[in-house]
């Protein structure tokens, strides 16, 4: 599957950052992971820095999938609201999966510390707001299913909200916690220190085969090399769906633009929120350090990489009207747009863990619209199963739940 067309941003901005051999010969492991998108590189340092000897296997060019057309908002709110996902997996599991995301959203920024590389990551307000009144009460729910389980949030009315911005919409919550981040540079930033640890990070490399017997696995390359480890963790994105039988996942196209720098954007807030709604498809809007506007939306139930090129044209004006209807006194001018396909699962859950599917292999399948956040999860916990550490998490994201 061809993941992304037109020009995503991130790549563009950084430049090649590093470059990675193919796998040209044998090795040993104790962890193979497949994928150097965002995924596997959290997987990877969760494990390498656990003592794991890892090898790290993409078939493209690292950070060119998924990843550098990510948008890249870092937030705790998964597709499925809190209120509503208490009454499909229970409100404990419910209510964890939500906390685990909001502390992700900070973890990520410690790990940015740890790296000695911020990645452009920086903390956010998010507001998210009822693009119809039919959707009011639904907020009011949301509400109060967040402030239940300690989540700091504020109720906005429409008064709130057009005193504070240039635009007005029936009611809307404003989080405190949530970020951004350059995904592109912090996939490099996790890769340079996994190497650093002695992992083999080997891109240009696809894995056309994989036995298991009682003690490992065996992956072997297109190349003919082969590849034996204890374990595999299968970190390739939305490309992972080829791996399982069982369909976990629904795929749809979605498209995004980047304006040229442009100056305050009156009507924003001081601190320019991540702002994003609850129609569905739903669109979202973010700046970044070098002082862009990245909105993105617009998504369609994927069909094929054919047709979702041809839609961009026309998917980008809508998008840059969207902005315009937003902020009317603060033109910009659109640098580069591109549109991506990406998953859902039923419940808005990531699928995290072992399936009958693969003995000895882990799945880290971050779908929906806070991959990033699920990607720091799945890292942990994987590195868990793999080391034996207990980590009652994983039951939320089983694969058989």
């Amino acid at each position: 599957m061809d993941l992304k067309s037109g020009y995503p941003f991130w790549p563009i901005k950084n430049g090649l950052i590093a470059s990675y051999p193919a796998l040209k010969e044998d090795v040993t492991c104790d962890v193979a992971v497949i994928g150097g998108g965002i995924t596997g590189a959290l997987v990877a340092y969760h494990l390498a820095k656990a003592g794991a000897n890892v090898v790290l296997l993409d078939r493209r060019d690292i950070a060119t999938g998924s990843t550098s057309a990510s948008t890249a908002l870092l937030q705790y709110e998964v597709d499925t609201h809190l209120s509503d996902l208490m009454t499909m997996v229970g409100r404990d599991n419910a209510v964890r999966s939500y906390l685990l995301c909001l502390e992700a959203v900070h973890k990520i920024g410690k790990l940015t510390e740890e790296l000695g590389d911020d990645c452009g990551y920086t903390t956010k307000k998010s507001l998210y707001v009822a693009s119809r009144k039919r959707d009011v009460a639904a907020l009011k729910d949301e509400y109060e299913a967040r402030r239940s389980c300690g989540i700091r949030l504020d109720y906005l009315t429409d008064g709130d909200i057009s005193s504070r911005f240039s635009f007005r919409y029936p009611a809307g919550l404003l989080s405190y916690d949530a970020a951004q981040v350059d995904v592109y540079r912090l996939t490099h930033a996790l890769l340079r220190a996994t190497a650093g640890l002695g992992a083999g990070i080997y891109d240009r490399t696809t894995v056309v085969g994989y036995e298991h017997n009682d003690t490992g696995v065996t992956l072997t390359t297109e190349r003919g090399c082969r590849v034996t480890a204890q374990r595999v963790a299968v970190a390739a994105g939305f490309e992972a769906q080829q791996y399982l039988k069982r369909k976990v996942v629904s795929f749809k196209s979605t498209y995004a633009l980047i304006s040229e720098p442009t100056g305050p954007i009156q009507g924003w807030g001081e601190d320019q929120c991540l702002i994003w709604e609850s129609a569905r498809p739903y669109a979202y809007l973010r700046t970044t350090d070098d002082g862009r506007v990245l909105i993105g939306g617009e998504d369609d139930p994927y069909d094929s990489e054919a047709k979702r090129d041809r839609r961009l044209p026309a998917k980008t004006v809508r998008l840059l009207k969207r902005y315009n209807e937003l902020f009317p006194q603060s033109p910009i001018e659109v640098a580069y747009a591109w549109a991506g396909t990406f998953g859902e699962t039923k419940d808005g859950l990531a699928y995290i863990g072992e399936t009958n599917e693969w003995p000895r292999g882990y799945f880290a399948l971050g779908y929906g619209g806070n991959g990033i956040t699920y990607s720091l999860i799945a890292a942990e916990i994987i590195r868990d199963l793999f080391t034996g550490m207990p980590n009652r998490d994983a039951e939320i994201f089983r694969f058989d739940r």
